[in-house]
């Protein structure tokens, strides 16, 4: 997707598959030919800068189809280089201004506990959201009206668009703030995915009257080491060369179905 444009939030997309590939191919509820189906769990995008990993998640769940691959951010495309609620099936909420996600997601969490309704509610997220207050007044809600259904995950990759997050504004010991707010906190490698399976399924079944937030320390660009080693990657161009490099990469990096593990 980002070889078509030539510049993209690559490094987000690579920093946070291992997260949707557990949350599409192991936890969500979801029916694929009916993405508005009431039973679903709604999984939304707050930083919708990252769109263009939750596209490869959405064809691989087979709610996009996969020759739409290739329109990503074309004009008419359903594939926005930001998400939008209104052009992409599967996508619950327009994102990008940051600090939103998580306010819609109280609301929506507060509806289907009042319909009844078992679905989930994620919401995922970026360390750099946590420099704004509309997060931390969504939480401290989240916590006083009791939200099980609700499910954070935020993404610490330590980066934002004016520099390192945690330089633009201090926000460790994050876990104990979290738990200061009346959240259930687990916090993980975001790039292990056994680590990943037990804190979704951990988070689920928590037995609290409580939201429940899983922290993801990731690495951006990950899996690409010419990538991961650049000084800025929050928006980045790839030379033409180096996309069939990076490719190249990855493949090799993926076991082979059917040998020994």
């Amino acid at each position: 997707m980002g070889e078509v444009q030539g510049q993209g939030y690559i490094g987000q997309a690579l920093g946070i598959a291992d997260m949707l590939a557990v949350a599409y191919c192991h936890v969500l509820n979801y029916r694929a030919d009916e993405p508005e189906w009431e039973g679903r769990d709604r999984f939304l995008l707050s930083h919708g800068h990252y769109a263009i990993a939750h596209y490869g998640a959405l064809i691989e769940a087979g709610i996009i189809p996969e020759n739409e691959l290739e329109t990503y951010g074309s004009d008419g495309s359903r594939l926005p280089m930001s998400g939008m609620a209104s052009y992409t099936p599967g996508m619950e909420i327009s994102g990008g201004s940051l600090g939103q996600g998580l306010i819609i997601a109280v609301g929506m969490a507060l509806g289907l506990r009042l319909k009844n309704n078992p679905a989930f509610v994620y919401n995922s997220m970026s360390d750099g959201e946590l420099d704004e207050g509309s997060t931390w007044e969504a939480a401290m809600s989240a916590a006083h009206h009791g939200l099980s259904n609700l499910i954070c995950l935020v993404d610490i990759n330590n980066q934002q668009a004016d520099g390192n997050s945690n330089q633009m504004l201090g926000f460790e010991p994050l876990a104990d703030k979290w738990a200061a707010f009346g959240w259930y906190v687990q916090r993980v490698d975001g790039h292990d995915l056994d680590a990943l399976v037990a804190a979704f399924d951990a988070a689920r079944a928590y037995p609290e009257a409580k939201p429940r937030v899983i922290l993801l320390d990731t690495l951006m660009g990950k899996g690409v080491p010419f990538l991961e080693q650049r000084e800025k990657n929050h928006f980045i161009r790839v030379d033409p060369p180096e996309w069939q490099q990076a490719l190249a990469i990855l493949d090799a990096s993926q076991p082979v179905v059917g040998a020994e593990q």
